[in-house]
C-alpha cells in the first residue's frame, strides 16, 4: 500500500470533525492549558502559505500538550468586522455580512485542509449578534465605571454617586477630565439630572468628549494613527486631515501604571515589551501654569526638567489647543488660521516624524513667567500635539534641541542655564555645573533645584509635582456601518445606556453604506431607528479593536446566553497560557486587551490581572519572486522574446515578475507562461541547456509580485503534513524567512520514508513484535529527548532535522519493530498528525486516535555508549575503524586488536614495536 496523502488526510480530518476529537472538558482532573492564536480577519484573498506559520506552531504545541496529559483549549474564530468588507459593500451594494460569510467559509475550508486541532464548536465571529451582544455589554460596564485612585482599581459608578451624595467631590480621588467641578453634597443634590450626568461623564471609563482625530472624508470615517501613512489613508490613499469631533473614548490612561507594572510579570518578547513601555511613556516631572491675561488658570505645561524653567523664552501650543483662538490677536489671526489649516492636512505620525522642518506662527499674545513675571511670547507649531500631555510646552532653547532650532529660525532668545553649559548645547543634569540665571536657584545642583522649585510653584498655586504618561485615551468610535452599534441613546444631548435586557442592539438596515448627504455616519440612513421611537441612537459604531479585546473569554463559554462567560469557565481556564501572533499588534490590540482584562477583573468578573501569560511573535514568511527577462529592441521597447537568466548579460533586457506557480525549481513552464498574459501568447525563448531558468529575489509576498503561494496547491501536491513540517523546517519561528518551494520535495520524501518503515518491499504492512536491538532504542530515545526539548523551547525547525536523521538511522537498521515505531509516531504526531493517525490505526490501537496517546518517557540509559568505533592507525596512517567495548583495559585491547584478521593484513607479518591506546579516542600501532 502506497502513501496516498490525499485520501488519508481527508479521512482523518472527517474523523476528527465527526468525533469532536479536540473538545476539552471543564470537568476533567487533567491540568488545563490554553493555547490561542490571534484570530484572523477573513479577507477575500484567503490564506497564502505565510499565514499559517503561527497556527502550525500553536497546533504542534497543543497536540504535544495533549500527549503530555493536559486538557487543552485550542479554539479559533474570526475578527469579522472590518473596513475592507464595508468598502466592498460601498462599491457593490452587497451587505458586508454576505461578503464576510463567503470569506469565512473560504478560510474555514483552508484551515481544515491543514489539519489543525481546533475545537470548532467554540468558534466565535465578532460580527455575530450573539457575540457582539457581549461586546456591547462590556461597553456598558465600562460606561458605568470610574477609576478610584485610592483603591487603584475601577469601581461601579454607583460608588462615586454615593460619595458625591455623602461628601461631595472633596474626598474623591479619581482619574477624570481636567475640568471637573468642586462641589458639596448639598450642591450635588441640587444639581439637575442633566448637570449630574454631565459631571459623571467626566469620570466614566467610557466617555464622550471632543477629540482631535484623523478624519478621512473619502472613506467617511475616523482612522487610527497606524491607518494613516504620509497624510493619506493606508487603504485607498485618500487625504486625511486633523479634525475635532465628538468622539467616544476609553480611559485607558487610568491603567497606565498597572499596564507598566504588568509587563514585569509576563513572558513576552523583550522588543514588544519595550514598545509598550515606550508607548505608555511614563515621565516624572512637574505641572506648571503660565498665567495668561483674562484666562483662568492660564496655560498648563508638563515638564520633566522643571530646573530649566528660568531658561524659558517662549511657549508653544499645539495648533488645536483650546486657547489658541482666544489668545490670537486680530493682527495675527490670518497667519494663525492659515497655519492651522496647513497643519490639519498632516497626520500626527507625520508631525512626530518630521524633525527637520521648522514652522510655526506667533499668536501675538504673551503669558507671564510663573516665577519671574516676565512676558513670554506664545507661538503655535505642529511639533506640539494636542493629545500629548497638555498640548503646550515651555520652550527652553538651551535645554532642548528642537526648541533651539525653532528659536534660531525665528530669532528668539536663547539663555544658558548652568555655568558649565555652552549656549548651543543642551542642559545636562548629570554635569557638575551650577545654575546661574536666577537668584532663586543660583549655585544649586540639579538634585537641590528640583524640589525647591516645585515647592515654590506649589506655594504660588502655579505648579505641582506630577507623573505624566505619553499614552492617550483610546478613541472608541468609527463613522462607518460595519461595526458594533454603541448601546447608547441621547436625551437632552447627553448619552444614556439602553437596558441590558434590550441587548444586542442590532445593526439596522440602510439603503447605502455611505455617510448621509448631511455628513452623518451610515447609520444615519436607517429609517425609524430611534430608542423608544423618540431618542436618537449613537450613529458611530465601535472600532475594529472592540471585539478582539475580550474574545479569549468567549472561547471559554461560547454559547452562554446569560453571561459573557460563566464564573466556572473563567475560574477554570483563567488566563491564556500561550498566545501566538504578530508584533504589529503591540500598541493596539495587545494594550487594549490588557486594559479590558484589568477593568473586568476590577469589576469582579474574573481574577486574572494579565490575559496572556506567554506570547510569541512569529516571523514573516517572505515570498520568493521569480523573474523572466524581456528582450529590448534598439529603441528600448520590449519585444516578445525572453532570455534565460544565465544568458541575460549578453542582451539588453527588462526583468518582469512571473507567477511562481508556473515555475518549478526555477525552471519556467513556457507553455503555461504563454497563457499567463494574453500578450505573451506568441512568446519566444532564448534557452540555456534547453531550459528557461528564471531569476529569483526575496520580497514580501503579494499579488502584485506574483509570488503568492496558495497552501491549497501545496496540499494537493504534497499533503498537509508536508506543508506543516516544511513551514517549521524553514527556520526559527520568530525569524523572517523566505518561502522556497524548491526544498519541499525533501520533506515529502521524508514522510514516504516514515511510511516505508511500516511496510515491506511489496507495500504490505509489516511490523514485527521482536525485541529491538540497542541501536534501535538509541535512535528512538535520541528523538524522544530532542523533540521534547525543542518543543518546550519552541525550536520547531531543529526537530524536523532530527526526525530526518532518526528515520535515516532506523532505515539503515532495517527497523520494523513495533516498540520502536509506535513511540516514534507518537513523537512525530504533533508535526504530522494525518500520517501518524493512519499508522497508529494500522498498528491495531483500539483508542481510535493517537491524539491522546502518552508521550514516550525518555530513558537516558539507551544513550549511554558501551562501545566505541576506534580509528586504528599503523605508523600514524589511518587504516580502519574497529568497534570495541569501552570497558576493555589496555591488555584486553591489545589482544583483541592484534588478533583481528584485518589488522594482521595491515601488519603484513612485521613485529609490533608498540601499541598506543587512548581510551575512547584512538589506537595506533607502531611497527
Amino acid at each position: 500500500m502506497e502513501y496516498n496523502h490525499q485520501s488519508l488526510e481527508k479521512k482523518w480530518q472527517h474523523f476528527w470533525s465527526d468525533k469532536g476529537t479536540f473538545k476539552p472538558s471543564e470537568t476533567t482532573e487533567k491540568p488545563k492549558y490554553y493555547v490561542l492564536d490571534m484570530f484572523p480577519y477573513p479577507s477575500g484573498a484567503g490564506l497564502h502559505v505565510g499565514h499559517p506559520l503561527g497556527y502550525i506552531a500553536s497546533d504542534i504545541f497543543s497536540r504535544y500538550k495533549r500527549l503530555k496529559g493536559f486538557n487543552v483549549l485550542h479554539p479559533m474564530g474570526y475578527d469579522s468586522f472590518g473596513l475592507p468588507a464595508e468598502q466592498y459593500a460601498i462599491q457593490t451594494g452587497q451587505h458586508p455580512a454576505i461578503t464576510t460569510e463567503t470569506n469565512i467559509n473560504r478560510y474555514r475550508e483552508q484551515l481544515d485542509n491543514i489539519g489543525f486541532s481546533y475545537d470548532w464548536s467554540r468558534e466565535v465571529r465578532t460580527s455575530n449578534p450573539d457575540y457582539y451582544k457581549w461586546t456591547q455589554w462590556i461597553f456598558m460596564q465600562l460606561f458605568n465605571a470610574w477609576y478610584n485612585k485610592d483603591t487603584d482599581k475601577a469601581e461601579s459608578i454607583d460608588t462615586l454617586i454615593n460619595a458625591f451624595k455623602v461628601s461631595g467631590s472633596v474626598y474623591v480621588n479619581a482619574v477624570s477630565d481636567e475640568d471637573v467641578q468642586q462641589f458639596t453634597a448639598e450642591e450635588w443634590s441640587a444639581f439637575s439630572e442633566e448637570e449630574q450626568q454631565r459631571e459623571l461623564l467626566k469620570y466614566r471609563l467610557a466617555y464622550l468628549r471632543e477629540s482631535t482625530v484623523n478624519w478621512c472624508a473619502a472613506l467617511g470615517t475616523v482612522l487610527a494613527n497606524d491607518e494613516v501613512i504620509n497624510g493619506v489613508s493606508e487603504r485607498g490613499g485618500h487625504p486625511v486631515e486633523q479634525k475635532k469631533m465628538m468622539q467616544w473614548s476609553m480611559r485607558i490612561t487610568a491603567y497606565a501604571d498597572r499596564l507598566l507594572r504588568g509587563l514585569e510579570t509576563i513572558d513576552w518578547p523583550e522588543p514588544l515589551v519595550e514598545m509598550q513601555r515606550n508607548w505608555i511613556g511614563k515621565s516624572v516631572g512637574a505641572s506648571v501654569k503660565f498665567p495668561v491675561p483674562e484666562q483662568v488658570g492660564g496655560i498648563e505645561v508638563f515638564t520633566t526638567r522643571v530646573d530649566t524653567i528660568f531658561g524659558v523664552s517662549f511657549i508653544v501650543l499645539a495648533p488645536e489647543h483650546e486657547l489658541v483662538d482666544a489668545l490670537t490677536t486680530d493682527e495675527q489671526r490670518f497667519e494663525i488660521e492659515s497655519y492651522k489649516e496647513k497643519t490639519a492636512k498632516k497626520s500626527e505620525l507625520d508631525r512626530m516624524a518630521d524633525t527637520k522642518t521648522v514652522s510655526g506662527a506667533f499668536t501675538g499674545a504673551y503669558a507671564k513667567h510663573p516665577l519671574t513675571g516676565t512676558d513670554v511670547p506664545i507661538w503655535i507649531a505642529d511639533y506640539v500635539l494636542a493629545g500629548y500631555g497638555t498640548g503646550a510646552v515651555m520652550a527652553v532653547p538651551s535645554g532642548d534641541q528642537r526648541d533651539y532650532v525653532f528659536a534660531k529660525h525665528f530669532n528668539l532668545p536663547i539663555v544658558p542655564i548652568s555655568d558649565s553649559q555652552n549656549i548651543e548645547e543642551e542642559a545636562d543634569p548629570n554635569k557638575d555645573g551650577r545654575y546661574i540665571n536666577s537668584d532663586f536657584i543660583n549655585g544649586m545642583t540639579y538634585a537641590e533645584a528640583v524640589p525647591a522649585l516645585i515647592e515654590r510653584l506649589e506655594e504660588l498655586g502655579l505648579g505641582k509635582a506630577k507623573v505624566n504618561f505619553r499614552m492617550r485615551d483610546a478613541i472608541f468610535g468609527r463613522q462607518r456601518y460595519w461595526g458594533e452599534p454603541v448601546p447608547v441613546y441621547f436625551k437632552n444631548g447627553l448619552p444614556y445606556l439602553i437596558k441590558e435586557e434590550e441587548l444586542p442592539l442590532l445593526l439596522p438596515e440602510v439603503d447605502k453604506y455611505l455617510p448621509t448627504e448631511t455628513g452623518e455616519p451610515p447609520l444615519g440612513r436607517a429609517e425609524d431607528w430611534k430608542y423608544q421611537n423618540q431618542y436618537d441612537y449613537e450613529l458611530s459604531t465601535m472600532p475594529g479593536w472592540a471585539g478582539s479585546s475580550w474574545y479569549w473569554f468567549r472561547y471559554m463559554d461560547p454559547t452562554n446566553e446569560k453571561d459573557f462567560a460563566s464564573k466556572e469557565a473563567v475560574d477554570y481556564w483563567k488566563a491564556v497560557d500561550l498566545y501566538i501572533g504578530g508584533s504589529e499588534h503591540a500598541t493596539g490590540h495587545l494594550l487594549y486587551s490588557r486594559f479590558w482584562n484589568k477593568a473586568l477583573k476590577d469589576l469582579g468578573y474574573h481574577n486574572e490581572e494579565e490575559p496572556f501569560k506567554k506570547l510569541i511573535n512569529q516571523g514573516m514568511i517572505q515570498g520568493r519572486s521569480n523573474f523572466v527577462y524581456r528582450l529590448l529592441n534598439e529603441e528600448g521597447k520590449g519585444t516578445n522574446t525572453f532570455v534565460s537568466h544565465g544568458l541575460r548579460d549578453r542582451y539588453r533586457t527588462l526583468p518582469l515578475h512571473v507567477d511562481v506557480n508556473i515555475v518549478h525549481n526555477d525552471i519556467l513552464n513556457t507553455e503555461k507562461f504563454k497563457s499567463f498574459r494574453p500578450d505573451f501568447a506568441n512568446a519566444e525563448f532564448i534557452l540555456e541547456d534547453g531550459k528557461y531558468i528564471c531569476g529569483t529575489e526575496v520580497e514580501k509576498m503579494s499579488k502584485s509580485k506574483f509570488n503568492v503561494v496558495n497552501p491549497d496547491d501545496i496540499i494537493e501536491t504534497y499533503g498537509a503534513d508536508t506543508l506543516r513540517l516544511y513551514e517549521m523546517f524553514l527556520g526559527p519561528l520568530e525569524q523572517a524567512k523566505p518561502w522556497n518551494t524548491n526544498g519541499i520535495e525533501g520533506v515529502y520524501k521524508f514522510l514516504r520514508k516514515v511510511w516505508r518503515l511500516f511496510h515491506d518491499a511489496e507495500g504490505n504492512f509489516a511490523v514485527s513484535d521482536e525485541e529491538p536491538v540497542k541501536a534501535e532504542y538509541k535512535a528512538l530515545h535520541k528523538i524522544i529527548k530532542k523533540v521534547e526539548e525543542d518543543i518546550e523551547r519552541f525550536s520547531f525547525n531543529t526537530s524536523v532535522s532530527a526526525f530526518m536523521i532518526c528515520v535515516n538511522e532506523l532505515t539503515d537498521l532495517k527497523c520494523n519493530k513495533r516498540k520502536i515505531l509506535q513511540d516514534l509516531i507518537i513523537v512525530l504526531q504533533p508535526y504530522a498528525p494525518h500520517i501518524t493517525e493512519e499508522l497508529w490505526a494500522l498498528l491495531g490501537n483500539e483508542a481510535g486516535t493517537i491524539s491522546y496517546a502518552e508521550y514516550p518517557v525518555f530513558n537516558p540509559e539507551y544513550l549511554v555508549e558501551s562501545e566505541f568505533a576506534y580509528p586504528v592507525s599503523v605508523n600514524g596512517k589511518m587504516k580502519m575503524n574497529l568497534p570495541l567495548a569501552l570497558d576493555l583495559d589496555q591488555k584486553a585491547v591489545e589482544e583483541t586488536v592484534l588478533a583481528n584478521k584485518d589488522v594482521q593484513r595491515y601488519l603484513d607479518g612485521k613485529p609490533v614495536k608498540k601499541l598506543i591506546f587512548v581510551k575512547g579516542k584512538i589506537i595506533n600501532i607502531v611497527i
